[in-house]
């Protein structure tokens, strides 16, 4: 064992825990991994990585020998005092936070003055006060508390663990913050030390904030639409402000995935539980969701009725680089155009396995090429790099209509046209052939 680095517990080994897990490993940490998932474990034994993340499988190869992976959490009690609770909280059908995974942990840890549970898992506000509080009533209030936030964006998650914009840990000042801060000290990030509710805070303000820059620099294309502007140039007006920045500036189709879908409502329902309407980010919300119905209505006005029309989705995850299907933009696009009749076909690189858990019965192609064959319009819904880089005078051939609609704003719309297309993005100018 490494006895120059703190040996840690990683409990949970989904894009969180195992992203946190191979970074402390390549810092020189022993890390042992606990997952309630046994199949899951098997495959990590058998050197296989069950997520999709650009250099997590190089990074957890590099550093297998520190790695250790079980089903036990006394195999990471015995050996580590820090243990990284990296389990799912996902949305109730209220919007609040589901905290079974979470409360099975602390029910799990036994009597210790010498652990302490470091929660990454994105909890409400005050959850960290009632678990403490729960420990206080079963007589294990030796056990120390430190929320550790996490702030890894799948796709860039093993970048962004080992090259952190900041180091977030909120606890009582006493030796369990202190061993956290001393983990990440090697990455040399600004460190923001503070208390344990105000550490819960900072990542649910932080996710809503970004959800309502994109919220409303969708607002924005939506008024440039009626207006003859150019969205994309509007925001890269507005991103040079060194007040604003551009990013988060990119108008499409709303934003998914598990974060900002969960945290905003999350924010919004305890802000509510609390006595106060948070009346900006019902807003947010909503106009998240009507994003999506303006990707319909644009092929309504173009093709008229969709029954019977043939509708090719490029690309099905949140945003490139993941395989993550959570909060989709592409689970209520294809929904309401199945509702409308219209026969729906969808290609993505990496994310089909996923999505089929969710989309069964959904048409699935091999190949960009194969999902665009006799398609009467085509809908950009994830910006993967080779979904960029398509043949448009390929795909007017194969294609039985003319209409591509760039839900991202990533498509060169010069191209598009110059292959004889109807092209039309979110908030740009109107372009035809």
């Amino acid at each position: 064992m490494n006895r120059e680095r703190e040996p840690v517990g990683v409990i949970g080994t989904g894009y969180v825990g195992l992203v946190t897990a191979a970074g402390f490993a390549s810092l020189g940490s022993e890390v042992f991994c606990v997952d309630t998932d046994a199949a899951k474990i098997d495959r990590l034994l058998a050197g296989e990585v069950p997520i999709y993340e650009p250099g997590l499988r190089e990074l957890i190869e590099q550093h297998r020998a520190r790695m250790h992976f079980s089903t036990q959490l006394s195999d990471a009690v015995q050996h580590a005092r820090l243990l990284f609770v990296a389990v799912g909280t996902p949305p109730t059908a209220s919007g609040d936070a589901d905290l079974t995974a979470v409360n099975q942990v602390v029910d799990a840890m036994p009597a210790s003055e010498s652990h302490a549970l470091v929660m990454k898992s994105t909890v409400p506000c005050g959850t960290g006060a009632t678990i403490q509080r729960v420990l206080r009533e079963r007589a294990r209030d030796g056990l120390r508390y430190v929320s550790c936030p996490e702030f890894l964006k799948e796709g860039s998650a093993v970048e962004d663990f080992l090259r952190p914009d900041r180091v977030v840990v909120g606890d009582e000042g006493d030796w369990a913050g202190d061993a956290v801060v001393g983990l990440y000290e090697p990455l040399q990030a600004p460190l923001v030390r503070t208390d344990v509710a105000s550490a819960e805070m900072i990542k649910l303000a932080a996710n809503a904030f970004l959800a309502t820059k994109i919220s409303f620099i969708n607002e924005i294309a939506n008024v440039c639409e009626q207006l003859g502007a150019d969205v994309v140039e509007v925001a890269q007006g507005m991103g040079l402000d060194s007040r604003i920045g551009p990013k988060f500036l990119q108008a499409g189709i709303g934003y998914g995935g598990s974060c900002f879908t969960k945290d905003v409502s999350a924010l919004k329902l305890l802000a509510g539980n609390s006595g106060y309407h948070f009346q900006l980010l019902s807003s947010v919300i909503e106009v998240n969701e009507l994003q999506k119905r303006r990707v319909v209505s644009k092929l309504q006005r173009h093709l008229g009725e969709l029954a019977g029309r043939r509708i090719a989705l490029l690309g099905l995850a949140f945003k490139p680089n993941t395989d993550d299907m959570r909060g989709a933009s592409s689970l209520v696009l294809a929904a309401r155009l199945q509702a409308e009749g219209a026969h729906v076909r969808a290609y993505d690189p990496v994310a089909e396995h996923e999505a089929r858990k969710l989309m069964p019965d959904l048409d699935y192609a091999d190949s960009a090429e194969d999902v665009l064959q006799d398609a009467d319009a085509a809908i950009l819904v994830t910006e993967w790099p080779e979904l960029l880089q398509v043949d448009w005078r390929d795909v007017a051939i194969r294609m039985r209509g003319d209409l591509v609609i760039d839900g991202r704003n990533a498509l060169d719309g010069q191209a598009v046209r110059q292959a004889g297309l109807t092209y039309e993005g979110m908030g740009r100018r109107p372009c035809r052939q």
